[in-house]
């Protein structure tokens, strides 16, 4: 995998690689996918991946960052009892890449919607990553007293305040959408909080969270139970967030399966890059524990397949991920273009 800054930049410019492509229609079709089961025993063919064309991302990164950083900022003021406020913006402020906002924001402008519409939304999908970063840092669940550069919620605030911030940040993320949604119908934002529950519920992220704690230990998982551990508890919320974004864009039900299975592709691809990342970098590189799920004995993508056919599974959910957007305007598909090609050659 390309080496990698901060915001994914694989140049000395603010352009991803092969910047040379201008126009859509040199998206090209993917092969078919390999059966994820399949993977440890097939080799893996990859073609260089495509790129957007000529866009700024790291200008756009900064200014959707701020944006969002004023949104949350804004959303959780401090207010009686005071406690609970502190340790709710502590998690929430405390910085991240805030990946599934930009992402919301970028699919509702891939149809030509605005940030104001979806921001509410943008904030709900990072509240309740946040939240689930909280709880899952508990002694309860994966115990880890690094986040994000910074001691655990729980280590700062106790384990009993640590869950109720957690579950208060839960609420807020769906009354933000369901009260501060604005300029599209009724039924769009209904859609939207379905999307919401479904991507962090049973059907999603409780799904996958429950299944990785039971299976701590179990030397028999094998890729199919850890696809579907990733494809709930990381990658429903990264899916969930561009679909919500498209269809407060104002997308066909055509355009949002297409929008769905780009977020599906990256949702995955973001956790085995997480896991290649886990045992590669240092626990300040990465602002948490490092190689954690080494030391606990977890099944990994580089444990059942190894570093090298992860790194090329990664890569090869990019360009599925990519070719998604073929069809769609080239300039108002590049930031979901630059997007997936900084999840899948980031380096924290």
């Amino acid at each position: 995998m390309a080496s990698v800054m901060n915001l994914g930049i694989t140049t000395s410019t603010t352009h991803f690689r092969n910047s040379n492509l201008k126009q859509k229609s040199q998206l090209k079709t993917p092969k078919k996918i390999i059966p994820y089961s399949s993977l440890s025993t097939t080799k893996i063919v990859v073609d260089p991946s495509p790129s957007p064309p000529t866009f700024d991302f790291r200008s756009y990164m900064l200014k959707k960052s701020i944006s969002v950083n004023n949104a949350l900022e804004a959303a959780v003021s401090l207010q009686d009892p005071i406690k609970i406020q502190e340790s709710m913006r502590y998690s929430l402020l405390a910085g991240g890449k805030r990946v599934r906002p930009m992402l919301s924001i970028a699919a509702c402008e891939l149809f030509g919607g605005h940030e104001s519409t979806v921001m509410p939304s943008a904030c709900a999908v990072e509240m309740i990553h946040t939240m689930s970063l909280m709880h899952d840092d508990l002694p309860c669940m994966d115990n880890d007293d690094l986040r994000r550069g910074k001691p655990s919620n729980h280590k700062v605030y106790g384990e009993n305040v640590a869950v109720l911030a957690g579950d208060a940040i839960l609420a807020l993320a769906f009354r933000l959408v369901a009260t501060e949604t604005k300029g599209v119908s009724e039924d769009q934002v209904v859609r939207v909080i379905v999307e919401l529950a479904k991507a962090t519920g049973a059907e999603g992220l409780v799904a996958g969270q429950i299944v990785d704690v039971c299976s701590e230990g179990d030397s028999n998982l094998g890729l199919k139970d850890l696809e579907f551990i990733h494809r709930n508890k990381t990658a429903a919320l990264l899916e969930g967030s561009v679909v919500m974004g498209a269809i407060l864009g104002g997308g066909n039900e055509e355009e949002v399966e297409k929008v769905r299975k780009y977020g599906r592709c990256i949702g995955l691809m973001f956790q085995v890059v997480d896991d290649v990342l886990d045992i590669t970098k240092s626990s300040k590189q990465l602002g948490k524990t490092a190689r954690k799920d080494l030391a606990a004995d977890k099944t990994t993508y580089p444990k059942l397949i190894g570093i090298e056919k992860s790194k090329e599974f990664a890569d090869k959910l990019n360009k599925e991920a990519i070719n998604q957007l073929v069809g769609f305007d080239s300039e108002k598909a590049a930031p979901l273009i630059a997007m997936a090609n900084y999840i899948a050659y980031r380096n924290n």
